[in-house]
């Protein structure tokens, strides 16, 4: 069983029930992405909803990002450690 699940499950109804604009999810967490925009910018490597892992195409740095589902954006990119 996952440890997280329980948790991601709350993050994931938190989130969809009332999701933000792209306008507001900039102001809180800086860069916010499309799906097209990060599939420029990252390759996804797996899902935990609301997580995505993620490698930056650029660097390859490892991290993650969070996502809301409609409208779908990405956002609060966290390099792994």
């Amino acid at each position: 069983m996952d440890s997280t699940e329980q948790s991601r499950r709350e993050r994931v109804a938190e989130i969809n029930a009332n999701p933000w604009s792209r306008e507001a999810l900039e102001a809180q967490y800086g860069k916010v992405w499309s799906t097209a925009e990060m599939s420029a910018e990252f390759t996804a490597l797996g899902f935990a909803a609301p997580f995505i892992h993620v490698v930056r195409k650029s660097d390859g740095v490892r991290g993650s990002l969070e996502f809301q589902h409609m409208p779908r954006f990405y956002y609060g990119f966290q390099a792994a450690r």
